[in-house]
This record gives structure tokens, sequence and C-alpha cells, in this order.
């Protein structure tokens, strides 16, 4: 019998080790002056930002769940990086936090150079667009785990905020306004049944023209998650935001909820021209109920803010400015059954 090798075994680290060497550049380039140390050791050291006076670190960590089966389906991988900062960044931007470092973990059966490179690319331009940098993650090969072709990733992001700046919707009070701000379409959420819908049901090819949308199929379901990092960050400087939420899993109500106080409700209504079409065209085709669509997308409102009634149009009109389409969703009212929101159309 011959010796045996690693790669013998499925893993090659000569090859992860090129790669990674060739993608050190444009992972630096997301760097920001209080990194301390390039990519490659065990761990990465960054200074806090100068300018806190009591700063509180904000962390969340997500995937970007089955939307990865589309991205490996249609051979478009450069997007899904994108989704996987998105997921995490606007998590904790939800809290008033500014996004200050990002970590990857990405797992596959073997590595292969333009899809790694693409994947890398997509975090590093998500890191760009939030502000933060990507300092460090982990490339794994499992061929025993992982079909052939086949990749998983996860993402880590943690950020500050000032803690007297802490945004957790304590203080939302009855009339305050409620702003959504526009998705991108589905972002990352609800792709079981997606894929299940245009598929398993229906039979789609990953690249037919559906009737109702533009482009491709792939095209609009690889639409990345719109990252609100920046222009928040902003109407955070001028205005009083009260609460915010980062419509995900769970859709609008599940995700409202956890911001609203004891004894307050919700009260959304949501235009049916607002509604991109792709999730009239999910409802249509896998003929599901309204609730049920609420329940697991966003609808096409990405991001909320809720502020003083009296701040409405000037919140509105500065995230215009910012380059966000914004527009009021509803109001917070007495809960009179104990729920906390409502949803009419």
């Amino acid at each position: 019998m011959k010796p045996l090798t690693y790669k013998d075994a499925g893993v090659d680290i000569h090859k992860a080790d090129t790669l990674i060497d060739g993608v050190k550049s444009r992972i630096q380039k997301t760097f920001l002056p209080e990194v301390l140390n390039p990519i490659g050791g065990f761990g990465a050291l960054t200074e806090l930002p100068k300018g806190y006076k009591n700063p509180v670190l904000v962390s969340s960590t997500d995937g970007v769940g089955t939307k990865l089966k589309v991205a490996i389906l249609s051979g478009k991988h450069d997007t899904i990086g994108i989704d996987l900062v998105g997921m995490s960044v606007n998590d904790i931007l939800t809290l008033g936090a500014r996004p200050f470092f990002f970590l990857d973990y990405y797992a596959c059966n073997s590595i292969e150079e333009n899809v790694y490179k693409n994947v890398i690319s997509g975090i590093c331009d998500g890191c760009e667009m939030a502000g933060c940098a990507l300092i460090g993650g982990e490339t794994a090969e499992m061929s025993s785990m992982y079909q052939e072709g086949e990749y998983d990733l996860a993402g880590f992001a943690v950020g500050l905020v000032e803690k007297d700046r802490i945004i957790d919707g304590s203080r939302i009070g009855e009339n305050d306004s409620i702003v959504g701000l526009a998705s991108n379409g589905l972002h990352s959420n609800g792709f079981s049944l997606v894929r299940k819908v245009f598929f398993d049901v229906h039979r789609f090819d990953i690249d037919a023209d559906v009737e109702g949308l533009k482009g491709k199929l792939y095209e609009e379901l690889l639409k990345p998650t719109r990252i609100y990092v920046k222009p928040v960050l902003k109407t955070l400087e001028a205005f009083d935001v009260k609460g915010m939420v980062h419509v995900t899993g769970s859709g609008l109500p599940g995700n409202i909820k956890r911001i609203i106080p004891q004894g307050l409700c919700a009260g959304i209504h949501l235009s049916q021209e607002r509604v991109p079409g792709i999730f009239k065209l999910i409802m249509k085709l896998g003929n599901i109920d309204l609730h049920e669509m609420c329940s697991t997308f966003n609808m096409g409102v990405g991001f909320i803010l809720i502020v003083a009634k009296n701040d409405e149009e000037a919140v509105i009109k500065t995230l215009a400015g910012l380059g966000e389409t914004a527009f009021p969703i509803g109001a917070v009212e007495r809960s009179t059954d104990g729920e906390k929101v409502h949803i009419s159309f």
C-alpha cells in the first residue's frame, strides 16, 4: 500500500493556501486603520476606534440558507457574499451599531478556484458597502460532508455603539410612525419555499424567462440583500430613531414584534403597488395565503425605522437623498388584543 496523504483524503492544503494568497490583496482593501495584522495569522488584531466614550460591542452571526443552492445551480457566485455580509451587518445596525469587522467561514467539498474567488470578492464588496473590515475567516475542504460542487457559508460581524446611544425599542410610544425601506427582492430568506415553488412544483429551469419577472429566473432570485448601514447611520446622526427592524426569517410580524413594547401594537399597512412582482408570483404559483407570505418573506420591506410622527416626512426625505426608497407603512397603536403586529393590505 502506498503512503497516504491529506490530499488523498480530499484536502489539498497547497491549493487552498495558494488561493487564499491570491485574494489577500482584495481582502486588505477592506481594512480599516484599526486593523493591526495581515490575513493569515492565528487571530486578527484590531484596536478600538478612537472617539468612543463608552463603547459597547454588538455581534451577530448568520448564513444565507438555501439561496446557496440557487447560486450553485446557476453557476453565479459573485453576489452571494454580499448576502452573507448583509444578513449580519443589518442585524447589528438595528441596535444603532456601526459594523467594525467581519469574518467568514467557507466550507466545501473541494475548492474550485473561480467559485472561491467570486464568493470572497462578493464578501469584500459587502464589507465595503457596510464600511467594515474583512479581518479573517476559515476555509475548509470536507469531501465527506458535501457533494461535489457544494459549499456552505457563515458570517460573523462585530460592531460598536455608544452605550447611551443603543437603540432597543424601549422608547417606542403610541402614535410613533413606522417607516419602511424597500428591499431588493427576496434577500436571503424563504428560499426553501421559493425553490419548492419554482423547481419542485413547477419545474422551471434556473435560466427560464418567467412571466411577471424581468430577466432570467436566477437573476431575480440572486439579487443580493440590500445593505442599509451607511444611509441609516447617516439618518441616526440627524434624527431620534426609537426602534429598527431588519426583516429576515419569519417575515414582517416575526421581526417587528421583537422591538414593540408590551401593550403596544405595530399597525402595518402595505400597498399592493409596493409589493415586488416576485412575491406576487410566488404567492400565485404556490397558492400561498397572505398570512404565510408575510410570515416568510419581507414583502418588499427590508428594513424598518420607528420615529416620532413629526419626524416621519423628514426622515423619508433624508433617506431618499441617501439613495434609499423609504415610505410610511404604519403607526404604533395601543394593543387591544395582546398582539404586537397587525398587517393589512
